[in-house]
Order: C-alpha cells, then sequence, then structure tokens
C-alpha cells in the first residue's frame, strides 16, 4: 500500500523505487525478527512441555505414593484396633476375675496400663472405656484429612 502511495504522488520513478525497495527491507527485515521470535517461543514452549510432562510423571509417582501409603495407614489401624481389642479384652478379664485385683500389684497394674497405652490406661481404674481417654489419643492427621482432587488433571 506504502509503495502505490509513493507512485500516486508523482516524483521521479527513481526515487519511488529507491522508496519502495526500503519499504521492502524493512518489512524483510521485520519478518526475520518476526521468525527468530517465533524460533524462540517454540523452543521456549518445547522446554516448558518437557517440563511439564516431567511434573505431571511426578505427580503421578506421588499420587501412587500417597494412596500406597494410605492403604498401609488403614491395614495398620485396623491391626491396631484388632489389638485393642484384644488387650481391652484381657484387662477386663483381670479386673472381673475375684482374683484379679488381689493378685495384680500397684506395680503391675502400672506395668499393664503402659502395654495397653493411653487409650486403654482408664480399663485399669474402670472397665468402660472413657471417651475422653479416647479423644485424647486420636491421630492429629486422619486419613480423612489426606485428600487429592484428580478433576483438576484435565486443566
Amino acid at each position: 500500500e506504502q509503495g502505490l502511495q509513493l507512485l500516486e504522488v508523482g516524483g521521479s520513478v527513481e526515487e519511488d523505487y529507491i522508496r519502495i525497495a526500503r519499504c521492502f527491507e524493512a518489512t524483510r527485515q521485520r519478518c526475520c525478527r518476526l521468525e527468530q521470535d517465533g524460533r524462540r517461543a517454540r523452543e521456549q514452549l518445547a522446554r516448558v512441555e518437557a517440563e511439564r510432562a516431567a511434573l505431571e510423571v511426578k505427580l503421578k509417582h506421588a499420587r501412587n505414593q500417597v494412596e500406597v501409603e494410605m492403604k498401609k495407614r488403614h491395614r495398620a489401624e485396623a491391626e491396631l484396633e484388632k489389638q485393642e481389642r484384644k488387650l481391652q479384652l484381657v484387662l477386663e478379664l483381670l479386673m472381673r476375675e475375684p482374683w484379679g485385683n488381689e493378685a495384680l500389684s500397684r506395680e503391675q497394674c502400672s506395668v499393664l496400663s503402659a502395654l495397653a497405652g493411653r487409650r486403654l490406661g482408664a480399663a485399669l481404674v474402670s472397665v468402660g472405656r472413657s471417651s475422653a481417654v479416647d479423644e485424647s489419643c486420636q491421630s492429629l492427621l486422619s486419613h480423612s484429612d489426606i485428600s487429592y482432587d484428580r478433576t483438576e488433571d484435565d486443566v
């Protein structure tokens, strides 16, 4: 368009050709710069895509590890509850026997209390469980506190 405008304005043809050549040169240089910018952008995009793919792999491994650890935790918690029930039954049996209170010294009661842990320590004092003791020994981080949402992966 600039070239056509230059021809319409008039003047010598040689001057017009020089102006047109300068416009073409300026356009060629702009195209070269844009091509270089495009090449740099493609290279940067390739680096970012590679980094994103590596991070996705790390995320997948981390999620798998969390899942494995949660399964281990569930199994360990189930085993703990099973052992606590057994210990509770033993303690209740000892406390119900007529010879249980006499046969067990204070030291033995404290050892049994220590073995029973905090959750069952109150069982030696009273056969029923104390809810205050149960609550005080709950894990600060339960498995329900850990969550991750896979719906954001699609973004």
